[in-house]
């Protein structure tokens, strides 16, 4: 299997499911005041004042973003053909990138060093 373990990406999908959720709670909560994410996000900022933008939705959808910058740069090297001659079936090399650009910055030491053993 190209993508290795299940071990390894079903954190990243669970994430990505867990952000959306709690995007859609705040929409489900109000319709109406919450139509767009831009309305979640002014409404948020007044609400949380000095704790905004790293609390509720807005978290959610920043880690969201991320997640979804990781997937753009992970498709974006396999589909450019970049791969690991010794290994062409694996697609590490390509995981690796995805994970410097899009989310080694965010995350601690051990989080990194999990990422890279488990890819």
């Amino acid at each position: 299997d190209c993508l290795g373990t299940p071990i390894v990406y079903s954190p990243v999908k669970a994430d990505l499911t867990g952000n959306i959720k709690k995007i859609r709670a705040v929409y489900d909560s109000n319709p109406a005041k919450f139509k767009t994410l831009q309305n979640i996000l002014e409404v948020e900022k007044e609400m949380h004042g000095s704790a905004w933008p790293k609390t509720g939705a807005t978290l959610a959808l920043m880690w969201l973003k991320r997640g979804l910058k990781f997937m753009l740069v992970l498709l974006q090297s396999i589909s450019d053909g970049e791969r690991d001659e010794e290994h062409p079936n694996l697609i590490r090399v390509n995981a690796m990138k995805a994970y410097e650009i899009a989310l080694k910055k965010y995350h601690g030491w051990m989080l990194q060093k999990l990422f890279t053993v488990s890819v």
